[in-house]
Formats: C-alpha cells, sequence, structure tokens
C-alpha cells in the first residue's frame, strides 16, 4: 500500500496510540459492568463498617457517603486500568446518570402513589367513574355513585379553548421576536419574561375583574376560565418557541431568499417546518403548565356538579377544581374521589401529551398537507 508523504518529503505521523487516548466502545461490556459493581460493592461495605462501628443511623448520609466513596474507588480503578481519559470519561457518565435517575426518583414517585391511591377508585366500577357527576356526592354515599364525567369536559373545553386562543400567538409572537431587532421586539421580550413568572393567582384576578365582575352572576363560565389559562400559556409557549426557532440554521433561511422566496413563505415552508417538534415540546409544556392549575379555575369556572357542555355559559366544572373541592370535605370517600379524580388528570394529561407528540413527530420535510398552485394546478414541493 502506498504511503503518502507531507510536502516536505517525509510522511506523515501515525495516529497516537496507547491507554490515555480515548476509544469510546459503543456497547457496555460485562468487564466494565463488573469494574462498576465492584467499586459500588466496596464503597457500600466501607460506610456501612464505618457507620456500624461509630453507631450512626443515619441513612440518607449514608447514601451520600456511599456515592461518593464509589466516585472515589471507581475512578481510581479506571485510571489505574485504562488511563486518565477514560476515568474522566466515565466519570462524567456516572454522573450524570445518577443525578438523572436522583431527579427522575420524586416525579416516578408521585405518579406511583397517584396511580396506587386513586386506580383503585377510578376503575373500581369501569366505566361508570368516567362518565358520571358529582350530582348524587353525599357524605355517607359510596364512590361508586358519582364519577367526574362533568369535570372531563370541563377541563378539556377549557384547556382547548386555551390552546385555540395561546397557541397561534405563541407561536406569532415568537417568530417576531426572532425575526425583529427593534425596541419594540425588546420591549415585548421583557414582558414576556414578566409574565413566564407570574403567580398563577394573578392570571386568575386579572380574567376575574376584567371578564367575570363585569357580569355579575353570569360571568362565571368554562369561557372565562380558559382565558385565564390561556394567559398563562402564553408566555410559556412563546418563550420555549422562541428558543426552537432561534436555532434553525441561518442557512436554510439564506437559501430560500436565494431561491427567491418572500420572507413570509421562508417563515412558513422552512422555518417552523424545521422546527415542528420544538414548538410540538412547547404547546407540551404548555399544556403542562395549565392542567393542573386551580386558582384560576376557581375564580373563573365557579365549578359545577352537573354537566355543563357549553363553556359560554353557566359555570362548569373541572378536574383540579374538583380534587380541591374534595379534599376539604371531612369524609373518607371524599378523600377517596380526590384520589380518583387525580388518576383521571394524570391519564388525561398523559393522553394530550402523546397526541402531541404524534402532531410533531414528523421530520421537517415531511409535509402532512399538500400545497396546490392555483396557476397550474400542479403540486407546489418547492419553496
Amino acid at each position: 500500500m502506498t504511503v503518502l508523504e507531507s510536502p516536505t518529503g517525509t510522511a506523515p505521523p501515525a495516529p497516537p496510540t496507547g491507554k490515555d487516548v480515548p476509544t469510546r466502545k459503543q456497547s457496555f461490556t460485562p468487564a466494565a459492568a463488573f469494574e462498576m459493581v465492584g467499586s459500588l460493592v466496596a464503597a457500600a461495605a466501607t460506610v456501612w463498617v464505618i457507620f456500624a462501628l461509630a453507631g450512626v443511623k443515619a441513612p440518607f448520609g449514608m447514601g451520600v457517603s456511599i456515592f461518593l466513596l464509589f466516585l472515589c474507588i471507581y475512578g481510581v480503578l479506571c485510571w489505574r486500568l485504562h488511563g486518565v481519559l477514560h476515568m474522566k470519561d466515565r466519570l462524567a457518565l456516572v454522573t450524570i446518570w445518577s443525578v438523572s435517575l436522583a431527579a427522575l426518583v420524586p416525579l416516578v414517585s408521585v405518579i406511583l402513589f397517584v396511580i396506587i391511591k386513586g386506580a383503585p377508585v377510578a376503575l373500581a366500577d369501569f366505566p361508570h367513574f368516567f362518565y358520571a357527576d358529582m350530582s348524587q356526592l353525599s357524605p355517607t354515599g359510596s364512590v361508586t355513585e358519582v364519577g367526574v364525567g362533568a369535570a372531563i369536559v370541563g377541563t378539556v373545553e377549557q384547556v382547548g379553548i386555551a390552546m385555540v386562543l395561546a397557541v397561534p400567538l405563541g407561536i406569532l409572537c415568537a417568530t417576531f421576536l426572532v425575526e425583529s431587532r427593534s425596541v419594540y421586539s425588546r420591549f415585548v421580550g421583557n414582558v414576556v419574561d414578566a409574565m413566564t413568572g407570574a403567580p398563577a393567582i394573578i392570571f386568575g384576578l386579572f380574567v376575574y375583574l376584567t371578564w367575570v365582575a363585569p357580569h355579575k352572576t353570569n360571568g362565571k363560565s368554562g369561557f372565562a376560565a380558559a382565558l385565564a389559562l390561556a394567559v398563562m400559556m402564553l408566555p410559556i409557549v412563546t418563550r420555549t418557541s422562541q428558543e426552537v426557532i432561534s436555532i434553525v440554521p441561518g442557512s436554510l433561511r439564506e437559501a430560500a431568499a436565494a431561491l427567491g422566496a418572500p420572507r413570509w413563505r421562508i417563515l412558513v415552508r422552512v422555518v417552523l417546518p424545521t422546527a415542528r417538534i420544538g414548538l410540538a415540546t412547547a404547546v407540551i409544556l404548555g399544556v403542562a403548565r395549565i392542567a393542573g392549575e386551580t386558582a384560576p379555575i376557581l375564580f373563573n369556572a365557579g365549578g359545577n356538579n352537573h354537566y355543563n357542555w357549553n363553556p359560554f355559559k353557566g359555570q362548569q366544572d373541572n378536574l383540579p377544581l374538583r380534587v380541591y373541592e374534595l379534599i376539604f370535605q371531612p369524609s373518607a370517600s371524599a378523600i377517596r374521589l380526590a384520589w380518583g379524580a387525580s388518576f383521571v388528570l394524570v391519564l388525561l394529561v398523559l393522553i394530550i401529551f402523546v397526541i402531541g407528540r404524534f402532531i410533531g413527530a414528523s421530520g421537517p420535510g415531511k409535509r402532512r398537507l399538500t400545497f396546490i398552485r392555483r396557476s397550474g394546478g400542479s403540486t407546489d414541493d418547492g419553496v
């Protein structure tokens, strides 16, 4: 095989070799697993002996000590067997995974606790709990006599109306903030940042004073609650969409502009489709922000034990509001109903998340709608 020579006439230097050269393996080998497990067992045994001799009983402190000693032992072992670079790489990997699991444990614990406490109530007389209302609620009644059907209808309608109002406005506002560098855009950005950190009760009181109070007793409705939720959702969608749209490569905009596409067409056919998955994530985050809120619903929807399919007239029920009202009742059956409503709320939010992920699952180059030229009638697949 011919060896290429450098301009100076000498052969190019061979790539460096040795145990300090990073050669990341694609799979987790049994030897690496044995090294990790052995280090963990050694750290656990050492810490347990020290705590036992000292007579100290502190489970949390013991866990932290085991983890820190494990990092030390595992780091020294990787350094002696594989070199410094492998040691740094594996310690970083172990630390990242450990912190991720530590952050995941509380979330999984809460969800599992809600499922354990609420699933038996919701599935006791399936599907009665999912379509019955609270008109038969009584302190001594059974949990199988009532349900959260009216609350499900109110939650879906209110969150749906809030999404219809907030998502287009949020994406348009984010596009304006990315594309414009004027003083007005900076002012709008500061307002969005201020709205992001505002508490939920502020939005509820704002809609109550501007919409509900002027209409007296007829002011409370599902639409009023949806307005409060939309105001809450707007800054979340705007700020997240702004970050997503801003990372779209500028070369795509330049290529479309070089082909003669106007600015609005670049945004509609290039920028937004490229950021589709990120925009779906922004919508999901906005829904997660408003789906479990109680204060705006309490001020503006009012609650209702019966079905109300019309969100524009009359008070309407809501799952978070129903949970809030049930937990303050003294009867044990009401507390069980609150757990069942919490389970249904978690299930409903999960369904919304799955639908949002499905909508944004297709890649940037895949379109669900076909654009037709009016002049020739042929499919327009260009920019």
